[in-house]
């Protein structure tokens, strides 16, 4: 009898999590199913979830390593709150995440892992395979580890080396059950082993072995398909946060006419900006992995000094140790970006985990009266052009720029629509010219406040610069009281006047209503999901979410005005609004805070959202 057909159920989107011990591979099963799911026309967007410990003990918690991708037919904004899918290869990543599945979910189970051993050290009193406790969710479990060994016995492949693919068994079932095709996941094991013939058969067999259970099993009924996305035309790419941030500068970079250097030290989560413009020396791009923090920024001060687009880049403990350069880059005023993606703290706190909860550490942590200009970065794609923005602003004002980005962006990927780099604003540094008449380091645009860029070597243009005051204008050495004031006010004036050169802020939703809910950095999708959902039961909510910081966009007070109750959402506990209350104490607003090292989930938002609308 002729085997019958699944039925195929459509889906407007679903929730994909792999979870494992830290050496299952579930980064890798979780980057192949994304590209594969891009491929196939989806919009998408992904985390990794990985431990801080370099090798926690096997089998534990501690060492779960987590993917976890949001792929549909409609614009993907966030992650996903709870998983549809969850793919579980041992009983710790199924204790620690089984809290994050929907009730129902499909579980993806290696029962091969479920031993006493392995189910006590996770920390379970009964194995949750036979003890009730997963009625709710539908179970696919699966003998992957032994089911891998066989595929590779048929191989000639001893069961160690057979074990490495399991995940790839695993990855096979989720293709079936989300009826993807196995096509790209082959061309990537032809490319990544070409060179060994007998690890590319092994890992086709296995995703083969996997996807073909999953025709047969009984637990499989149907299978699923998500359509295609609407996207304009144009060529796409699932692009990492940090890779993008990296991208933004190499574009800034051409569109500046200015050599790109970048003086950093490694510290998560942003060391793979490091990494990534280390690729492109064909480029221009020079790259210097310093020796601490502080040598980092100091090399990127003295790579702006001689007419580069200099930038450092970090986390919120290394942005501690820059900050006295950060003082000297704005005394000298030569333009540089700095890049703080956002971890939890303090100290050395959570370092695979993503906060807010560095803005006021950006906006007053350094000595004196020492103004830089803030922009922040909302999502993967975004963080391309706020880099190539912070660039923008740090060259034609002359002042050191802070981008802001966070650990969920700066690992998290999303499609991104690759623009052409003629079709980016041009960038003009003031840079001075040869024998330029008259020529003084600090005479200032009247407009804008910059001062000229003598670049080293022009002719005619000596000048000296350095962490002692200035005269005005002259830029000799000068404690004068009455200079410094001049000089402080024009520095933090210079920072305001950009107010003039950046957008106005723009409002999701109506202009007016009941609820204005404020936003930064990562926050920005789930908030617009929120969003939505009240504007769909008819509640006149809208959203402002803010990609420009310091200075604030000049419409910020009229966006407020048309609002009888205001939020900010933070993963802080209170850091933007308390410099909105600083800077707007005629409003009245109210907050909500989270501070576990995990974004908002959709449901959360619109709790509070009701809450505030229902009161008087």
């Amino acid at each position: 009898m002729a085997k019958k057909s699944k039925p195929i159920v459509d889906l407007e989107d679903v929730v994909v999590k792999f979870v494992g011990d830290s050496g299952d591979g579930m980064q890798l099963v979780g980057t192949l199913f994304s590209e594969t799911a891009a491929l196939d026309g989806n919009d998408l967007a992904t985390f990794p979830d990985f431990p801080a410990e370099i090798r926690a003990p096997h089998n534990t918690v501690a060492g779960v390593s987590g993917f976890q991708v949001h792929i549909g037919k409609k614009k993907i904004l966030t992650t996903g709150d709870y998983c549809d899918v969850l793919v579980t290869m041992n009983p710790a990543s199924l204790k620690s995440n089984l809290k994050w599945a929907k009730h129902g979910a499909t579980l993806i189970l290696d029962t091969d892992t479920f031993d006493p051993a392995a189910i006590e050290k996770a920390g379970y009193s009964s194995n949750p395979l036979e003890d009730r406790s997963l009625e709710k969710y539908h179970l696919v479990k699966a003998p992957i580890t032994s089911l891998t060994r066989e595929a590779g016995k048929d191989l000639g492949v001893d069961n160690k080396t057979a074990e490495r693919s399991k995940n790839m068994f695993a990855l096979g079932i989720l293709y079936y059950l989300l009826n993807k095709p196995l096509d790209n996941t082959f061309r990537f094991f032809e490319t990544k082993f070409k060179k060994k013939p007998d690890v590319i058969k092994l890992n086709k067999a296995v995703l083969q072995a996997g996807y073909n259970f999953a025709d047969t099993v009984e637990a499989i009924s149907s299978q699923y398909t998500i359509p295609k996305a609407t996207m304009e035309k144009g060529k796409y790419r699932n692009i990492v946060g940090n890779t993008a941030v990296a991208w933004g500068f190499i574009a800034a970079s051409e569109r500046s006419g200015r050599p790109l250097f970048l003086g950093s030290y490694p510290i998560t989560p942003a060391t793979e900006i490091l990494m990534e413009l280390a690729k492109h020396k064909s480029l221009g791009v020079k790259v210097f992995q310093a020796e601490d923090e502080i040598a980092g920024i100091c090399s990127a001060i003295g790579a702006a000094y001689t007419g580069s687009l200099a930038i450092t880049t970090t986390s919120g403990p290394g942005l501690s140790l820059k900050s006295e350069a950060i003082g000297l880059a704005v005394m000298t005023e030569l333009p540089m970006v700095i890049v703080d993606v956002q971890r939890g703290g303090p100290s050395t706190g959570l370092p695979t985990k993503s906060e807010q909860s560095d803005l006021l550490q950006a906006l007053f942590g350094r000595n004196g009266e020492c103004p830089v200009i803030i922009v922040a970065a909302s999502s993967p794609a975004n963080a391309f052009y706020m880099a190539f923005e912070a660039a923008k602003l740090a060259l034609e004002h002359m002042t050191p720029t802070m981008l802001l980005s966070e650990g969920v962006i700066g690992f998290g990927s999303e499609l991104f629509k690759i623009p052409k780099a003629a079709d980016l604003p041009a960038i003009q540094p003031p840079i001075a010219k040869p024998n330029e008449p008259d020529y003084k380091p600090f005479r200032r645009d009247p407009e804008t406040l910059v001062r000229k860029w003598a670049l080293p070597g022009t002719e005619g243009l000596r000048h000296r610069v350095g962490g002692l005051e200035k005269e005005n204008i002259t830029g000799i050495v000068s404690t004068d009281p009455l200079n410094h004031q001049l000089m402080v006010n024009l520095r933090a004036e210079k920072v305001q006047k950009v107010q003039n050169f950046i957008p106005r802020q723009e409002i999701y939703g109506d202009p007016e209503g009941d609820l204005l809910v404020i936003g930064w950095g990562s926050t920005k999708g789930a908030i617009q999901y929120a969003v939505d959902e009240m504007r769909a039961a008819g509640k006149k909510v809208s959203h402002a979410h803010f990609h420009y910081i310091m200075p604030l966009p000049k419409n910020t007070p009229e966006v407020f005005a048309g609002f009888k109750k205001i939020i900010v959402c933070e993963l802080n506990s209170g850091q933007f609004i308390y410099y909105l209350r600083m800077l707007f104490p005629q409003f009245k607003y109210s907050q909500y805070n989270k501070v576990q090292g995990l974004p908002f989930v959709v449901n959360e938002l619109t709790a509070v959202f009701n809450q505030i609308l229902e009161e008087e």
